[in-house]
Parts: C-alpha cells; structure tokens; sequence
C-alpha cells in the first residue's frame, strides 16, 4: 500500500496531495506515462500578446493523461487487492486509462459505460484488456452499477479523479512543466472532477507559488464556481455539453479542497468557444484534440489579455469519434463564420439555377447543398425557395456573398451564419 493511503487530516478533511507524493508517483510511473511534447502556438502567442505553449496530452499513452493516475492507483494496490480486479465507470478517457494500467500490472479490469457510448471508445477500451459492460444512460448510472459489482465481486473501484493516488499520478504533468516551461507564468488546464488541475497546482505551486492555475470548464457543465461560493461541492442539477470528458455534476472532496486552496481561478467557455478551439488546433497546430482536451485554448482565445504570458495551456486528451469530430468541426466554422445558410426565391424557369449558381462561384463562396423548395406559404406559382449551404472565408466574405446577391436581385428569406433574418 502507498503512502497515499491516508485519506484524511486530523481535521477530517481529505488530505492534500504534496510535492513529495508527486515525486513519489513519478518514480512508480517510471517511463510508463510519455513525457509529451510541449509545442509553441504561433496563432495564440499573436492573440495573448506574449509567448504561448501547448502541452500535448492528447499524445499521450490511451490519447489523454489519465493513464498516469490509474497506473498509480493500481501499482499501489497489494497483490490480493490486485488479483481481485478493478472496476471503473467511465464514457472514455478514465475507461481506457484503467484497461491499460491493469494490463500492465497483471489486473483483471472490468470497466462500466454508459449505453450509447461512441464505439470508438468502447473498442478501444476493449483492446487495452477491459471488459466493458454497459449500465444505464449517464456515468451517474455507471458509477452506481461499477459500486455494486465491487460489493458482489470484492474489485477494488478505481475512481477517475478523487483519490490521492490519482491526483499524484496527474500531478506528474505540473513536474514535467515546471522542467519543460520554467519561465512559465501562466498555466491553464481543463477541469472536471478536478484530478488534473490539483496534481499541477500542487506541482507547480510548490516552488512557483508565483505561477497562476486556472481552470476551465464548459458553461453548460460547470460544477466549481457554484461549488466554490457556496464553500463546498455542490452537485449541477443537471449538464448538456460536447465536452463529455470534463462534465462531471459535482467536485469530489479531495479535489475540491485542492482546487479551492491552490488554483487562482475557474473560468467557463461556450459549446461555441469549444468548437471554434478544437479548429484552430487542427488547422493550425496538426492537432486532433477532443472538446474536453481543448477548454484551455477556448479560454485564451475567448479573452486573450487575460493570461499573463508565458502561457501554457493543456491539451488533456484527443480521444474524439470521428463522427463527432465531423459535427464538431461544422460546428466550429459556422461559429466562425464560415458556413452560411441561406434561403432565397428565384424565378421557376430553365437556366435561373445555373445564373444564381454563376453568382456564387463569381463570389468566391464555395456550394456545399442546394435544394429546391417548390410548395411553400409565400412562394407564387411561378418561384422556386432555393435552400443553400455554403462554405466560406469568414464574416467579412459571408457579408459580401449575401450584398452579391441582393444586388443581383435576389430576394433573401433568411441567413444563418448571424442567426438575423434578411
């Protein structure tokens, strides 16, 4: 059993996590977690006014940092416990964690997820050595279901963020920052159970108290800041994000008592603000990162001037569906302002298609749907509603397709990049 295995001061509060416990879970981790890279962001130096790096742990072992905290916990465990097997609940990135960690130390694991969970997660979990069963519609369901099969089986429950040997093992990312980025001032890190964020702020802070922590979380899934006015974790009544890897409805009590004494803030960003991130990093840095991995560059590219620079902003994890990466990916550029859908009305005669078509490739926008609408409530009998999707450059361009068609007498029903009928 590790040093960790205390959970509690004297106070009965959770016992923090240390530097020396840190350093302690570095040395069980030995080369198993990859010390990622660390990439300079040209695209969000220029926005912050000031150096900017990216700290890739989407490019880590099972495609995020959760591995580091499960091979901990596990390693830790005794060879009774271990020949009991594990049990986690998870809709990925902890699930693939804790197959992987157990495989390497010889553990059986068994893994809940929710039904519907994307299949690539499922598979790959699965490939690491688990086995998944499915329970319910939420984590909640599936956290309830794994807790049950360690009362009936004796596998000890692997808990994705609240437990010191978790928190030491994520908190081996704030070692590597601190030799990787030491004139670091600035670092940002996506937040949902707390797990991550603690383990760096308890790194960082122990020799630069100076360095600001700030978490992130998504709008729609942000249990910290109520948590932290009312003084103590407090559940969300309820969570609606894209970012499913962060949407946790309550702190754990170790990571609240870490988060609320080490880290200097809790900002939130939008569904918009996520989508818009996760482009900029395909685009610009080559990199496939999912919607929770990415809140950290959403929160510098939403208010720039509010990091000090040098900034570090944590990339937690890259395991997206591909067909969520399609939709989030759309997302991001009609919140960019590079779709436009449009409807218009044109003459129901031979050749109107090809002028209005003729039009549009005259204004540099490039047709990705069309599709005619012959019955409708304001149409005459000699009209046609022609529906567009269009791609193109961005607001300006998006304003000057629509100018060309109203200039070339087009009546336009309504255009969606704005959300503003026309």
């Amino acid at each position: 059993m590790g040093q960790t295995d205390e959970v509690s001061d004297a106070d009965g509060e959770p016992r923090v996590v240390t530097r020396a416990d840190i350093e302690a879970a570095r040395a069980v981790l030995g080369d198993v977690a990859r010390l990622t890279p660390v990439e300079g962001s040209r695209p969000l130096s220029e926005r912050v006014g000031g150096p900017v790096a990216l700290k890739c742990e989407n490019l880590q072992r099972t495609g995020s940092f959760k591995i580091r905290g499960a091979y901990v916990r596990i390693a830790r465990l005794s060879d009774a416990e271990r020949a009991r097997g594990v049990v986690a609940a998870s809709a990925g990135n902890h699930a693939q964690g804790v197959a992987l960690a157990a495989t390497l130390l010889g553990a059986h694991s068994t893994v809940f997820m929710p039904e519907g969970a994307p299949i690539p997660k499922v598979e790959a979990t699965k490939a690491y050595g688990a086995t998944v069963r499915f329970a319910g519609g939420t984590v909640d369901d599936a956290l309830k279901a794994a807790g049950d099969f360690a009362v009936e089986t004796g596998a000890v429950v692997i808990p994705p963020f609240d437990h010191p040997d978790i928190v030491a093992g994520q908190g081996t990312v704030g070692l590597e920052l601190l030799e990787q980025c030491p004139e670091m001032r600035t670092v940002v890190v996506s937040v949902g159970g707390g797990g991550l964020i603690s383990g760096i702020a308890a790194a960082v802070k122990s020799t630069r108290p100076d360095v600001r922590i700030i978490g992130v979380q998504a709008a729609a899934a942000a249990a910290y800041p109520p948590s932290l006015a009312a003084g103590e974790p407090t559940p969300l009544p309820s969570m609606a994000t894209i970012a499913d890897g962060i949407a946790v409805g309550c702190p754990g009590q170790l990571t609240y008592r870490m988060v609320r004494d080490l880290v200097d803030d809790v900002v939130t960003v939008t569904e918009e603000s996520l989508s818009q991130a996760l482009l900029l990093c395909l685009e610009r840095a080559k990199l496939v990162v999912e919607p929770a991995g990415v809140a950290a560059v959403a929160a510098l590219m939403d208010n720039p001037t509010a990091f000090e620079a040098p900034v570090v902003a944590v990339l937690s994890g890259g395991n997206i569906d591909p067909v969520l990466l399609l939709r989030v990916l759309r997302h991001g550029m009609a919140a960019a302002g590079r779709y436009l859908s449009c409807r218009l009305r044109i003459p129901d005669r031979p050749g109107e298609l090809a002028r209005l078509l003729g039009e549009l490739a005259a204004s540099g926008a490039n047709v990705l749907d069309v599709e005619h609408l012959r019955t409708g409530p304001y149409l005459h009998l000699d009209e046609v509603e022609v529906a567009l999707q269009l791609e193109t450059r961005g607001p300006e361009h998006c304003d000057a397709v629509l100018s060309r068609l109203q200039a070339a007498g087009y009546p336009l029903a309504m255009s969606r990049w704005t959300g503003q009928d026309v």
